[in-house]
């Protein structure tokens, strides 16, 4: 059980790096912010559009904050089954940026959307990598079982 919650805790990490970058410097292009779309910038010539940006980079940063708390909570107070399975649905939810974020990012890639260019593979092997770990722990959770 300790290497899942080692793995765990180093995502947590993680995310919360992300979910500050996204609260207090959207525009930057650590941590994967929003900075990396060149239409961040471009958003900023129609206030209207730009506050829906930031409305939506906000919204996601809150989202991800309701993950980690509740993943964080689960880490802490859960039991042994209880974190492996928390685990496998952290598995599941971050298959789905395979589904429409990726295809998306890489098209918006593809057109010169994305600063630096070839971001969207770099993002996808990051996130693989996420996922080869969490898996790895679900494994070692499952043996601790």
């Amino acid at each position: 059980m300790t290497v899942l919650i080692a793995i765990t805790a180093v995502f947590l990490l993680l995310e919360i790096a992300n979910v500050a970058a996204l609260y207090f410097s959207p525009g930057s292009t650590m941590f994967n912010a929003v900075g990396v779309f060149r239409a961040w910038e471009a958003s900023k010539e129609h206030p209207e559009v730009h506050d829906l940006v930031r409305y939506l980079t906000f919204w996601v940063a809150g989202t991800k904050l309701i993950f980690i708390l509740l993943l964080g909570s689960v880490l802490i107070f859960g039991d042994d089954r209880m974190k492996v399975i928390a685990v496998g649905a952290l598995i599941l939810s971050i298959l789905s940026f395979f589904w429409r974020l990726f295809p998306l990012i890489r098209r918006m890639d593809a057109r010169s959307m994305l600063q630096p260019p070839g971001y969207s593979k770099a993002l996808g092997f990051m996130i693989f990598g996420f996922l080869a770990a969490l898996v790895v722990a679900l494994g070692f959770g499952f043996t601790s079982l």
